[in-house]
């Protein structure tokens, strides 16, 4: 009955009608696309809570018992790869990997669209495909000869944890096939509802510029894997400005380039008038990047990441920072600018118990702004403030960006984070000083509120009781690190379970609160890994092509000494800070200088206990450094963070002019530790 009717109607109309009805299934099928690959993270997430258990258990056993279980290390990091793996087609679902949205936020939703669908057909879509098959390959070689633990007591059947890695690829094709059904259905139907905003011509505006500034910078060098090389930096810079995530971008550019020095490797690229290469790229020599993934993820040191991040969500949950909001406000109130030099401490604070910039400066900047206004601040010194204190976490230790620095840098984790202690400090009183001296000198930036008391004992005792149960969680975790009791990912799973104690015994923490602390855990470091994979690809085809030797021989061949060299690193590293973040930096440009670090023969005293004092220390000077690229536009995340939370009377222009101050004070402490290496060298030694 029902096909009688439709062939009774207009054929038009009846096309139509079938149009829509295949529409509605495919959204249908998008929908349950969503609902499972959330599923399956939603589950997944748990593991987090299992891999805090293992880490206690582990630490427990060892000091009370005097027992050591391999079992327990191999489950934390099998934990580790699972929850990482699968988070990243959880984060492509809730749109939540990281991306350049300086020119993206001014694109209509249908140009977002646009891209995002030639982003998945032409960068995601080829790296999946890379990654199933190569990945499938790699764990059925395990299953075939059953490998086990390399330890006699350590956990059997390896080739199950491999086949974390084609399966989570599995999901996350489905991910990005739900994405573009998705963004197909949008076009299709809702064409004029999402038109309002900037069409591509921006984008292509930006890539043809970027296209020439390759085309002329090509001209610099003579061989066609130099060219390869610049064309190939110039490309993923200009793809991270149409707005496509940086992950993917990193892993499609890889596999972009790949192919290309294939075809030139093999002739097929003579009609450029560029002579032939020798790069060995194919196919089956990119499938290589498959084993560097896996050992990633079975990354010992990376195990700590989550939990320093479920560390920090859980203690913003705790509602520390509002309660010492609240009682250093009363010690410092009739201090002139008190107010700002209240965030700058409470800044420090948060820095040395999450480390999470995102979250610190949301928190300073709902907690302090509305305040700042009324007390008539002025806004350039407000905003920046609150960026500035809010980005102290990504050197502060326990700092996520040291750990991963750690990792690419093949150094101590515990060093790094003890010769980050004494510049971190620095920076922040740095910080307060300038806040203190501007509100002496301009009564009008920074103000007395009307209503100031002078503090009291009872001020006094309030901050005290604020602070020292969080002083205490600092103390166990990177106490138990500088003492030698502990690893970093032993006291990381320390502090997110005291973090977790913290929050209940403020009666914060409540189950939704629990599960979102859970969500976001898994959020961010399945984003951040997905980083890590597409970083894998990119640096991979970048040595390949002779990327490292390139670098080195241009960085080295100014002929200004060791001092001098290391002073243009740097400057390359500031530089970078305006289009890159410091992930990209950390994994793809950091371990290239490691080579030109030590073969410039610095002579760094390491107190006769460090074994790479000037890599420390050098380290140190690049993590200062990078703690600019969070305010420095356009992909300063620290400001469109901070955007995002203030009130309407602080205006954009307000935020760029309220940093720039603070940077430059970042700039002036590292410059002192530049000066003087000991503030980064010599805790370390002293502490082993």
């Amino acid at each position: 009955m029902a096909s009688e009717d439709i062939t009774a109607q207009d054929p038009v109309e009846t096309y139509e009608h079938l149009i829509e009805h295949e529409d509605r299934d495919e959204q249908a099928a998008a929908v349950a696309i969503d609902r499972f690959v959330k599923g399956v993270g939603h589950t997944v997430m748990w593991a987090n809570i299992v891999l805090v258990g293992a880490i206690v258990a582990q630490v427990a056993l060892r000091y009370l018992l005097n027992q050591n279980y391999p079992k327990l290390d191999e489950l934390q990091w099998h934990f580790y790869g699972l929850v990482t793996m699968i988070g990243i087609s959880y984060a492509l679902v809730t749109d939540s990997h990281v991306r350049v949205d300086i020119l993206h936020m001014q694109l209509s939703r249908r140009a977002q669209r646009i891209i995002e669908v030639i982003g998945i057909l032409a960068l995601l879509s080829p790296f999946i495909y890379l990654m199933i098959d190569q990945g499938y390959d790699y764990f059925w070689e395990s299953f075939r000869v059953n490998e086990r633990s390399d330890s006699p007591t350590g956990l059997p059947a390896r080739w199950a944890f491999k086949a974390i890695i084609p399966t989570s690829f599995v999901l996350l094709a489905l991910a990005a096939l739900a994405r573009l059904i998705h963004d197909g259905h949008a076009l299709y139907v809702n064409r004029a509802g999402e038109a309002e905003g900037k069409g591509l011509r921006l984008i292509l505006v930006t890539l043809a510029c970027f296209a020439l500034v390759t085309v002329g910078l090509t001209f610099v060098v003579e061989s066609t894997e130099e060219k390869l090389v610049i064309a190939m930096f110039l490309t993923f810079i200009a793809l991270l400005f149409t707005g496509y995530p940086v992950a993917w971008t990193l892993a499609g550019v890889g596999v972009l380039y790949c192919g290309i020095a294939y075809l030139f490797d093999n002739g097929m690229m003579n009609w450029t008038g560029l002579e032939e290469t020798l790069t060995g790229l194919d196919y089956l020599t990119l499938g290589a990047t498959v084993n560097r993934v896996y050992a990633t993820m079975s990354n010992a040191v990376l195990v700590a990441l989550p939990m320093f991040i479920f560390m920090g969500l859980m203690l913003d949950e705790s509602g520390v920072a509002e309660r010492l909001m609240t009682s250093m406000q009363r010690l410092f109130g009739t201090v002139r600018g008190g107010l700002a030099i209240t965030v700058t401490l409470i800044g420090i604070i948060l820095a040395a118990s999450t480390g999470i910039i995102g979250a610190s400066v949301v928190l300073l900047g709902v907690m302090s702004l509305p305040s700042m206004m009324r007390q008539n601040y002025s806004p350039r010194l407000a905003a920046g403030t609150v960026a500035a204190s809010g980005t102290l976490g990504i050197l502060i230790p326990p700092s996520i960006m040291l750990v991963i620095m750690a990792d690419q840098m093949a150094l101590s984790v515990g060093d790094l984070f003890m010769a980050a202690v004494f510049p971190g400090v620095i920076v922040g009183a740095i910080y307060v000083i300038y806040i203190f001296v501007i509100a002496q000198l301009d009564s009008r930036a920074a103000p007395v509120p009307a209503d100031a008391t002078a503090p009291d004992w009872s001020a006094v005792k309030s901050v005290l009781i604020a602070v020292l149960p969080t002083f205490g969680l600092i103390l166990a975790v990177l106490g138990s690190i500088f003492a030698g009791l502990a690893t970093p990912t032993e006291a990381s799973g320390v502090g997110a379970l005291g973090a977790t104690l913290l929050a209940l015994g403020y009666r914060k923490l409540t189950f939704a609160k629990f599960v979102n602390v859970l969500k976001s855990t898994f959020n961010t470091t399945a984003y951040i890994f997905a980083i890590f994979l597409g970083a894998t690809v990119f640096s991979y085809v970048l040595r390949e092509l002779g990327g490292d030797a390139l670098i080195e021989e241009m960085i080295t061949g100014v002929g200004l000494g060791a001092t001098g060299t290391i002073v243009i690193i740097l400057g390359i590293v500031f530089l970078l800070g305006f289009v890159l973040d410091w992930i990209e930096i950390t994994l793809i440009v950091l371990p290239l200088m490691r080579p030109i670090v030590n073969g410039l023969g610095i002579e760094i005293d390491g107190f006769g206990v460090l074994d790479e004092p000037a890599l420390v220390w050098f380290v140190i000077l690049v993590a200062v450094t990078l703690q600019t690229s969070f305010l420095t536009p356009p992909v300063g995340f620290a400001l469109f963070y901070l955007k995002g939370v203030c009130p309407p009377e602080i205006r954009l222009i307000d935020i760029y002019k309220g940093i720039v101050p603070f940077v430059l004070l970042q700039l002036a402490g590292l410059t002192l530790v530049f000066l003087w290496p000991a503030l980064a060298t010599w805790l370390p030694s002293v502490a082993y």
